[in-house]
């Protein structure tokens, strides 16, 4: 019989692949013996392989090195961690990372090869079942995802690729892109939809509330905690947690919740008892938090833990040829919600929107869309009910303006409309108050 299966088995003692060697020679697989992890990793990348048992502890790299290494071009492909070295948190720490399991030595090799056969069968089924799965390029408008951009196809692929995998995901991207709903997406596309899935926006609550939030806390833990209280991540255990803005959190939070990643463990306020919990992190930031990090306003451990895989949103000024699916798909949802007949915008509306720079993306083009459908009189849409239209009196576009003087023009008109109001005007624009304070500081 022909052995296909290639099963790599990487361990600095000689004994240990020789013994492997033997007990495998009457099994379906080929086993690939390796003492260095380095030559072991050129093999896989290089011919491949369908399952990886590694040691731990080795020399030039270590296993946890190495699953890291294999993660980075296949999410998919079985590893099995040994060790005589066992700890919790090494176990942890691989089985977040993407292990299929992890054995402490001694062990009975023909447990091991059981438990081989068992991951290179499931590996299997999954192949199959992935390949009988709708694929998220297939089913664009799940979760508002719409796009044929190559950039949002490459994101598409991450999302099928990553689904089942419970590791941690980091989206970065300008506000209104559309974060939250890679979030979901990568969620609800996995076999475990029907467990929780919670969104935390850490912006928006202080510390001693974040933390309340997050972990729970004791009856008596503080004024007001008349009743102890489960915390979201503890809720969310099985599922997934979706913590937006996460550069908006403290040194002191980022360090508690660097924990809670790690370990898979928190501690209610006020309380004593560790609880489990397992959760997959996915965090997002529209801030550069990379830059963050140098500048030390960002943990760079709390950022390795969460960023196994990493996906950035790219604004719409960079993917216009989605702009007219999106705007077809708004003008149809909002025609429905608000009983309207509208059909789509006419030609000169639709040049501006294609050639407008969208500062807040497509939280923006879909408030825009919203507006129009409520204000419009016919079938026809007109941006902004003459938006684009020359007039006498100075309107927006009366002098041909560049792209940017109409950005501006556009949203000073939304702040005298709300009277100043920046937290309304933002709303109104699909931005949020810090891109609204920004761009007006760039006009000084």
């Amino acid at each position: 019989m022909k052995k296909t299966r290639r099963v790599h088995f990487i361990d600095d003692d000689a004994t240990a692949g020789d013994l492997f060697r033997r007990f495998s020679r009457e099994k379906d697989y080929a086993p690939v013996i390796f003492r260095d992890p380095v030559r072991a990793l050129e093999d896989i990348r290089l011919h491949g392989s369908d399952l990886v048992i590694t040691d731990l502890s080795m020399p030039g790299l270590s296993g946890l090195d190495l699953l890291q290494a294999i993660r980075q071009t296949n999410i998919e492909l079985p590893v099995i961690m040994i060790t005589g070295f066992s700890t919790e948190d090494n176990a942890i720490r691989a089985l977040r990372l993407g292990a299929a399991d992890f054995l402490k030595k001694p062990f009975d090799m023909d447990a091991l090869l059981a438990l081989i056969d068992k991951k290179l069968n499931t590996a299997q089924q999954r192949k199959e079942e992935i390949a009988s799965r709708p694929r998220m390029e297939n089913r664009r408008n799940q979760h508002g995802m719409i796009g044929n951009a190559a950039s949002i196809r490459k994101i598409f692929d991450i999302i099928d690729r990553i689904a089942d995998i419970r590791c941690n995901v980091i989206i970065e991207g300008e506000s209104g892109t559309g974060k939250e709903l890679v979030a979901h997406a990568i969620h609800h596309h996995s076999l475990f939809a029907d467990k929780p899935f919670i969104v935390i926006d850490c912006g928006s609550l202080t510390d001693t509330l974040l933390e309340s939030e997050l972990f729970g806390h004791e009856k008596g833990a503080f004024t007001g905690a008349s009743q102890s209280k489960s915390g979201l991540l503890e809720v969310a255990s099985g599922g997934s947690v979706f913590l937006d803005e996460i550069c908006n959190i403290s040194d002191a939070m980022q360090m508690k919740l660097m924990r809670a990643v790690q370990s898979q463990q928190i501690t209610r306020v006020g309380g004593v008892q560790p609880i489990n919990i397992d959760v997959r992190f996915i965090a997002a930031t529209n801030r550069n938090i990379e830059e963050m990090i140098a500048a030390r306003q960002f943990r760079h451990d709390l950022y390795h833990r969460l960023n196994v895989v990493s996906i950035r949103m790219p604004p719409l000024r960079e993917r216009r040829e989605d702009i007219e699916p999106l705007l077809k798909h708004f003008v149809d949802e909002f025609s429905r919600r608000y009983n309207r007949k509208a059909i789509g915008f006419d030609d000169s509306s639709m040049h501006w929107l294609k050639n407008y720079s969208w500062p807040g993306n497509i939280r923006e083009l879909r408030n825009l869309v919203e507006r129009s459908i409520a204000l419009a009189d016919n079938a026809v849409l007109h941006v902004e009910q003459g938006l684009i239209q020359t007039d006498t009196h100075g309107g927006l576009d009366a002098d041909n303006p560049t792209l940017e003087q109409l950005e501006k023009r556009y949203i000073l008109k939304i702040l005298e409309q709300c009277h100043g109001n920046r937290e309304q005007t933002a709303s109104i624009l699909g931005i949020n108050k810090s891109t609204l304070w920004r761009k007006m500081q760039g006009w000084q």
